[in-house]
């Protein structure tokens, strides 16, 4: 199912029905993980990518204007291409998994684990101790694309009043309060 649904997100012509076979191959991806006893990653996946990204996706591909003949009109033209780059994507599998790494003689018994084994814990661990270093260069990455992705999309509208706070401050007392005396009013 995860590879059928990845070739539709490739194939659909409609960017949504793309974006939706998008979630199914996130939520079939998450089922093989959760074959795998890697429980935590499953549930990441479902909870950033199908609630986060995939709903940023959607949005931006609502937002946007596509003109999905211009789209088709490409398909055919880059064909020949896509298939190329197939062949040879398909050719570097077959080549990997065919080696001698992935033979049953050179894989081992699995492990067994305790009962109160946490591959969450055992996660967090790796991740905060060996590789702390890598994870905060991601963490930085991903902090320079949302500013930058906000700063891509910031547009500024003619006839829009902003606040300018630099100018706000150099107002002085005598530009904001103006006194006027007016006499009591009689009854």
């Amino acid at each position: 199912m995860t590879v059928i649904t990845a070739g539709a997100v490739v194939t659909a012509r409609n960017p949504v029905h793309a974006a939706l076979s998008l979630v199914l191959t996130f939520f079939s991806s998450a089922f093989i993980w959760m074959l795998l006893e890697a429980e935590f990653l499953a549930i990441t996946l479902v909870l950033v990518y199908v609630g986060a990204v995939m709903v940023l996706f959607l949005f931006v591909v609502m937002m946007l204007d596509i003109n999905i003949a211009r789209i088709r009109e490409g398909f055919i033209k880059f064909l020949p291409v896509g298939i190329a780059l197939a062949l040879i994507m398909f050719g570097l599998i077959y080549y990997v998994v065919s080696g001698d790494q992935f033979s049953l003689e050179s894989m081992a018994a699995p492990v067994a684990k305790a009962a109160d084994y946490s591959n969450t814990k055992e996660l967090g661990m790796v991740l905060y101790t060996e590789y702390v270093f890598a994870f905060e260069i991601a963490a930085v990455i991903l902090l320079v694309a949302i500013i930058a992705a906000i700063s891509l999309t910031l547009r500024r509208r003619p006839g829009t009043r902003y606040q300018n706070p630099s100018e706000q401050m150099k107002i002085q007392k005598q530009d904001r309060l103006r006194i006027v005396k007016m006499e009591a009013e009689k009854k």
